[in-house]
């Protein structure tokens, strides 16, 4: 009997094991299995420049993205499931936001980061949040053509490339009938390259046109002697490719020398900022945007002025807090589709199936499992009595080469 006591009491011990395992099992399947979890809520997260000198971009995006998470869970959520949107700040800073990333996925277990900001603070997650954790990153606001050729797995964009946005900008200066174009952009390599896009894009609408570059210090605050220069050139169009403070200096000092040019911007330039900055300056201003403008009479965007004023009293109704809403309304409509739990899996098939994505207030887009850009369109825009009015309809500009 002695022999065999160990084997007895292995045998208890193994029995008893058994049971706690399996009791821990229906313990996790009576409410925290992932699957369950995801039956209840879907728990997504983001960071933004809430602080620093970005918070005027961060926190009117993060309030549309959240006018409209919070307008979706009043109405019930998505097929029943409650929104829990995680945002934290990171200052613009890209160290900050890959340690804001882990805390995300590994402490906080978003299956998604949502509705984000930062091209170089998002790219600097991507080996651990996509490769590492195969979160995916979806409708970020921010980017370059390197992220999606060739599509990279588990990143899914709606931002029309600056690049597409210059291109938009040469096609429509030369369908306006300008023969001589100068284009002012700051110095830093990412609006040179952007700058270069303009020049062949006006060529295929016209061969003859002829397009020169002006180079400007970043961060300029005195255009006077940029304005001369502008004035010596001579051009029938400027296209600014400046930040909306340095695109208001441009439109104030201009405006002070007499020059009357006609301005053309890209979407940065398309911004509350530059009205405020350069006040009756900037009126007959045309530039391309991402979405309508957030003055139009459409129902789509009389939709998210209510729910700004709603949910998100005292901010701005404008460009950029509309930028968020669209990338949150896309989400939600693409996460409908998913036919059980929403997971990171779920999500990033839901997307590679998703062929025309209408929020209304932006272009129609359009993924599938090669292409994970949404559009390549824009939306034109003018300055007329002191706001920003829609052009039309989103179009599509030339392919660039």
């Amino acid at each position: 009997m002695r022999r065999r006591a160990p084997r007895v009491l292995h045998a208890v011990f193994a029995t008893a094991l058994a049971t706690v395992l399996t009791l821990a099992a229906t313990a996790c399947g009576a409410g925290a299995s992932p699957a369950d979890a995801n039956d209840k809520i879907i728990k997504i997260g983001a960071w933004y420049p809430l602080t620093g000198a970005l918070a005027s971009f961060g926190i009117p995006e993060r309030a549309g993205a959240d006018a409209y998470f919070k307008s979706v869970n009043a109405s019930g959520g998505i097929n029943g499931r409650k929104i829990d949107w995680i945002v934290k700040d990171n200052a613009f800073d890209p160290q900050q936001t890959v340690q804001i990333a882990r805390r995300l996925v590994d402490q906080d277990g978003v299956v998604a980061i949502v509705a984000t900001n930062g091209t170089a603070q998002s790219q600097a997650t991507f080996p651990f949040v996509l490769e590492q954790s195969k979160v995916p990153v979806v409708n970020t606001l921010g980017g370059d053509a390197s992220w999606y050729s060739p599509a990279r797995d588990g990143l899914f964009g709606l931002q029309t490339l600056y690049e597409d946005q210059a291109a938009a900008l040469g096609d429509w200066v030369a369908r306006d009938g300008a023969k001589k174009v100068l284009v002012v952009h700051s110095d830093p390599a990412a609006f040179v390259n952007v700058a270069g896009e303009i020049a062949p894009a006006a060529r295929k609408a016209d061969p003859s046109i002829d397009v020169e570059r002006l180079s400007v210090k970043f961060q300029t605050t005195d255009y006077s002697p940029v304005i001369s220069k502008v004035k010596a050139a001579k051009p029938d169009a400027v296209v600014v490719i400046l930040a909306a403070a340095e695109a208001a200096a441009y439109l104030k000092e201009a405006k002070l020398q007499g020059l009357s040019t006609p301005v053309y911007g890209y979407a940065p330039v398309a911004a509350q900022a530059t009205l405020t900055l350069a006040g009756p300056a900037a009126e007959g201003v045309k530039a391309v945007q991402l979405v309508k403008s957030p003055h139009d009479t459409d129902p789509a965007v009389q939709e998210f002025r209510d729910a700004m004023a709603k949910y998100e009293p005292g901010q701005p109704a404008d460009f950029v807090s509309l930028w968020g809403w669209a990338a949150a309304k896309a989400f939600v409509e693409i996460a409908r589709t998913i036919d059980g739990p929403v997971t990171s899996e779920s999500l990033t098939e839901a997307y590679e199936k998703a062929a025309a994505i209408d929020t209304g207030v932006g272009p129609v887009l359009r993924f599938s499992a090669d292409s994970h850009l949404g559009t390549r369109d824009v939306q034109k825009v003018v300055v007329k009595d002191g706001r920003w009015e829609s052009i039309g309809d989103f179009f599509t500009p030339p392919a660039r080469d």
